[in-house]
């Protein structure tokens, strides 16, 4: 099958018009017309994860975040992804990312984490001018209110979060959560603004912590195990429509950050 019957089922779902300017989301290692047998799906591509697609002998490995962002000067295998990039090029392994595209498609990332969560009820938190119903998080209601730190430790268990680092749990109980997948402290204010009792995104900052008067939480529950949900979006969407193609989850891949307990 070629890369691009592959890329087709995917970019349907998530055009890549979609992905934000700094992005650089699509087939960063490889060509459209390249013949390939099984993908492996992962949040990054590391060394560990290209292991394992040698090791499944997939020749085609999705993520959902870019190996590159910036552009390369060299290759001397002097970094990660210099010996990354290096390698799949010799191993003849194809490499494509689905990235901020995913993050703002309708029923994407945010909506796949809430509805994971028992969030329901769910609307857009932030639209895009990009199309209808495009845009970042979601806010929706628990079936019935919670103790926030019941909730919490429910949610650090569900998503095997080793840390979750809270605002003051001013709100006692909740009802309403909003969810932004990643780093979305951009979207607090969205998130106060739709009525949200609580705020679950990840990369939050010293003074994202300190949250005005009223009954409103901040919670981080890690970029990594908030993202995760991508192998499971990509899985669907390919896995539902090439029934026989293989598509690997890959069980290498893992958070770069590690918590001392």
């Amino acid at each position: 099958m070629k890369i691009s019957d592959i890329t087709t089922l995917i970019e349907q779902f998530a055009p890549l018009a979609w992905q934000e300017s700094y992005d650089n989301a699509g087939l960063v290692v490889g060509r459209p017309d390249q013949e390939v047998h099984r993908a492996l799906l992962a949040v990054d591509v590391t060394e560990e994860v290209l292991d394992e697609a040698e090791r499944e002998e997939c020749d085609l490995v999705i993520t959902h975040h870019p190996i590159i962002f910036h552009p390369l000067k060299r290759f001397n295998s002097a970094t990660p992804v210099e010996r990354c990039v290096e390698r799949a090029i010799r191993s003849g392994i194809a490499l494509y990312a689905c990235h901020t595209n995913l993050d703002s498609a309708p029923h994407g990332m945010s909506w796949r984490l809430a509805e994971q969560l028992g969030i329901g009820d769910l609307e857009l938190l932030e639209s895009s001018a990009k199309g209808e119903g495009v845009g970042f998080g979601v806010v929706g209601n628990l079936a019935e209110e919670r103790e926030l730190i019941p909730l919490l430790r429910e949610i650090q268990e569900r998503l095997a979060v080793g840390v979750v680092r809270h605002s003051d749990p001013i709100a006692r109980k909740v009802r309403r959560v909003a969810v932004c997948t990643g780093a979305g402290a951009s979207l607090m204010g969205a998130a106060r603004s739709a009525g949200a009792d609580l705020y679950l995104t990840a990369d939050l900052k010293y003074n994202d912590f300190m949250t005005p008067d009223g009954a409103f939480t901040v919670a981080d529950i890690g970029h990594f195990e908030s993202e995760y949900c991508a192998i499971e979006i990509l899985f669907d969407i390919l896995s539902k429509n090439l029934c026989t193609f293989a598509v690997l989850r890959s069980k290498a891949t893992r958070n770069p950050i590690s918590y001392l307990k």
